[in-house]
């Protein structure tokens, strides 16, 4: 599970836990080989006299940084990520330093749709939107993995919530 149990209130059940898909991290792993490479290259290039040395060394410092804010960064970023479902609400946790979180009661989700392009259909995942009554109007939710099960789950979940007062006022009839 992605998410811990005490973020949960006494009685609520977790029905979907997840983060995004590791699919998310292609694009910092290609830019760590990149900027490798281009260490690398200037390290084989460069002769070892006292001026070339020290722009090796620049060269170095600057595709460590590189790699620490567009490769390391995003790995934490997608690791402290993570998205909830329970029978109440849903829940989205996020931040490496300071952690935010947002809330939305499932009684106020109006529509969730999904949005799956040309590259995420060979790994199965999507951007999941949902619709609330709130100022925020829509939360995107991008990278979910089996996005179109997941928006299954989640109608028969909205499905049996609204569907619930209606049953029992039919049942005492």
């Amino acid at each position: 599970m992605a998410i811990s149990k005490k973020l949960l209130n006494p009685g609520e059940r977790l029905i979907i836990s997840t983060r995004q898909h590791p699919k998310a991290l292609f694009v910092p792993i290609l830019l760590l080989v990149l900027f490798l490479a281009i260490a690398v290259v200037a390290q084989v290039k460069l002769e070892n006299d006292g001026f070339q040395q020290t722009l090796t060394y620049i060269v170095w410092v600057l595709a460590l940084l590189g790699i620490l804010w567009f490769t390391v960064r995003p790995f934490f970023v997608w690791l402290t990520t993570v998205h909830a479902f329970t029978d109440r609400r849903l829940i989205t946790r996020n931040g490496i330093l300071t952690r935010r979180g947002h809330d939305i009661p499932l009684a106020r989700v109006s529509d969730i749709s999904i949005e799956i392009n040309l590259i995420d259909r060979p790994f199965g995942c999507g951007s999941l939107l949902i619709a609330d009554a709130s100022t925020n109007g829509l939360v995107r939710l991008n990278d979910i993995p089996h996005v179109e099960a997941a928006q299954r789950q989640l109608n028969e979940l909205l499905h049996g919530l609204h569907r619930g007062p209606e049953v029992r006022r039919d049942e005492g009839v």
